[in-house]
């Protein structure tokens, strides 16, 4: 059996129930190609839940983000960023993530869902890797943790332009990078 699945089916022994995403140790970050290189940011603020079920395949996730967050490190290029020339943070003020299934794929597995950006919904899959269970966390909580990465097209949700005629300004690849831990909700 292969890690990955050894590590979904460590997914089965977490308790079922709902996950409130951390965002003090949790990372949403993203690289896209910029001229001869490639930027790297975070988006700072979020919020979000992983509901877990008895078996793996009825694991689910959620998350919204707020574009105004944005941070590369250069105040002049998130202030564009958040313009009408890429996020239009006044009209779309937020990105949102719900997942559709867990499943495994070529061995791997995946979290499928719909991410929607300036109000463009397209289907996505993550390649996801179950980090485990810490019962009793940094103060006595549960916590679980997962990595997520998949690449997008920026283009494919309306975000900025393709180039500056033959020259790439900004790729339209881009590269997403979820580094999440989760608290488990008391139940009522």
């Amino acid at each position: 059996m292969t890690a990955a699945l050894l590590a979904i089916d460590a997914l089965d022994e977490v308790p079922a129930g709902t996950w409130t995403i951390d965002p003090a140790h949790s990372t949403i970050g993203f690289s896209v190609r910029h001229l001869m290189g490639k930027v790297r940011g975070t988006f700072e603020e979020f919020t979000g839940f992983v509901t877990t079920a008895e078996r793996s395949s009825g694991c689910s996730a959620t998350a919204t983000i707020a574009m105004s967050s944005v941070n590369t490190g250069v105040r002049m290029r998130d202030d564009d960023l958040r313009s009408a020339n890429f996020f239009d943070i006044d009209r779309y003020p937020d990105m949102i993530f719900e997942s559709t299934g867990l499943t495994v794929n070529d061995g791997l597995p995946e979290l499928c869902g719909k991410l929607t950006i300036r109000d463009i919904t397209r289907d996505i899959a993550m390649e996801v890797e179950f980090l485990g269970l810490d019962e009793t966390g940094l103060q006595g909580e549960q916590r679980i943790g997962f990595s997520a990465t998949t690449t997008i097209r920026r283009s494919e949700f309306g975000v900025g332009a393709a180039g500056d005629g033959q020259k790439v300004v900004v790729g339209d690849k881009v590269t997403v990078q979820l580094d999440i831990q989760a608290v488990l909700e008391p139940t009522v």
